[in-house]
């Protein structure tokens, strides 16, 4: 089947000689776009693309997007949407002055969203999920990395993956999964959690590796969490299983988990709030994507990721929502491209290139979607009516968006 979207006001990251899979230092300013444009769809892919005057003339449907921009759909590459209850009350604690430290060391964080998980059926998780996954498809994102990480337990574990499982094989989004069992030390473990980790690679990593469960495998390397050494462990055996590591690194401190990333060749190290020089130089030249959680920085308080410096390193940077009940209750990647240019100083056009090509590549999808290009999946959005790309991140209190397709369908 044939679709042709005519009359686009401007067609936005186009893709016309060499396709990328990521872009890094003054890289990232650069994209291109097609005026006055056209996209071509066959059988769910772009088929071709270009200025109206070279528009083909038959198809078996036709999308009109006069006045309205095109562009290819968000990826966020860092989410915790399979969880069992908000955590508002601990929002009303952090304003009343309490650290996310002081929350997790009392039971809080991590450890109450665990017990929640924990009471809820698996059917209970999916459909939740399903609501989730469907306000992020409306707000315009077209591929997702979901992480488990909210059961703490070998059974909860493997609930948390099996929903990821079942949001695969039913949602049109191209959907990542993570395992994160050590996102956090159960209480019962304070004290010893090398017995912890302990069950995290003889117990949890082969049985979610038999089932064929998790696409990464993660670690919350910082200060009150994960030590680089049990990172480590946890990795290499994460490794052995076929799983590609990924990690959180340096929320709290400067942890070491940026190198030990780099070092086990993670496809991305996330959050990055506390980066120095070692922490850039470690980054250049590796194959590992630099990630930043901006609603995550926002919802805390915490300092700011030093993203215009390490563009200007030469690194390439991607910024993805962080969606999770306790400090990043937002999947709304249209605000998370807002924030990265008026909090981080990105120019609209990194922006663009942070919550699309580049996440996608932190996911391992970047070959088939994060750019209009011909070949890659037709995952693409119409914008409402709006002046210029540059309007994107400019209005950043309302939803630009007015029809997603996703696979080359209108969801």
């Amino acid at each position: 089947m044939l679709t042709l979207v005519k009359n686009i006001k401007e067609l936005v990251q186009v893709e016309t000689g060499r396709q990328r899979l990521r872009v890094e230092g003054s890289e990232m300013a650069q994209m291109e776009t097609v005026k006055d444009a056209y996209l071509l769809v066959e059988d769910g892919k772009i088929k071709a693309f270009g200025p109206m005057s070279h528009c083909p003339e038959n198809a078996d449907r036709e999308v009109d997007a006069t006045g309205r921009l095109v562009l290819p759909t968000f990826c966020d590459s860092h989410t915790h949407l399979v969880y069992a209850n908000s955590r508002e009350h601990e929002f009303v604690d952090k304003i009343r002055g309490l650290s996310y430290e002081e929350i997790a060391k009392r039971g809080g964080g991590i450890l109450n969203s665990a017990k929640a998980t924990a009471a809820a059926s698996e059917q209970e998780l999916y459909d939740m999920a399903c609501l989730r996954l469907e306000e992020a498809m409306r707000l315009g994102t077209g591929a997702i990395e979901i992480k488990s990480g909210y059961g703490l337990s070998t059974e909860s574990e493997l609930k948390l993956l099996r929903v990821i499982r079942r949001l695969k094989e039913n949602s049109p989004l191209t959907i990542k999964s993570n395992f994160l069992g050590a996102h956090g030390i159960p209480m019962e473990y304070r004290g010893h959690q090398e017995d912890y980790v302990d069950l995290v690679i003889n117990e949890m990593i082969p049985r979610v590796a038999d089932e064929g469960l998790a696409d990464f495998i993660d670690v919350f390397c910082d200060k009150g969490f994960f030590t680089v050494d049990d990172t480590a462990r946890i990795l290499e055996a994460g490794i052995k299983h076929g799983m590609r590591p990924k990690i959180h690194a340096n929320e709290m401190a400067v942890s070491g988990g940026v190198q030990v990333g780099v070092k086990y060749g993670a496809i991305s190290v996330d959050h990055l709030e506390q980066m120095g020089d070692a922490e850039i130089k470690c980054l250049k030249g590796s194959d590992t994507m630099p990630t930043i959680l901006p609603g995550c920085a926002f919802f805390l308080g915490l300092p700011l990721s030093p993203a215009r410096r390490m563009i200007e390193a030469g690194l390439p940077v991607a910024m993805a929502s962080d969606y999770n009940p306790g400090t990043s209750p937002s999947c709304n990647m249209q605000l998370i491209l807002s924030m990265a240019c008026i909090r981080y100083r990105l120019t609209p056009e990194e922006a663009v290139n942070a919550t699309t090509l580049n996440t996608a590549y932190a996911m391992g999808v970047s070959d088939r979607v994060g750019t209009i290009a011909v070949g890659k999946q037709a995952n693409f959005y119409i914008t409402k009516p709006i002046p210029s790309y540059e309007y994107m991140p400019y209005a950043y209190g309302e939803n630009k968006v007015e029809r997603v397709f996703l696979n080359g369908k209108e969801v």
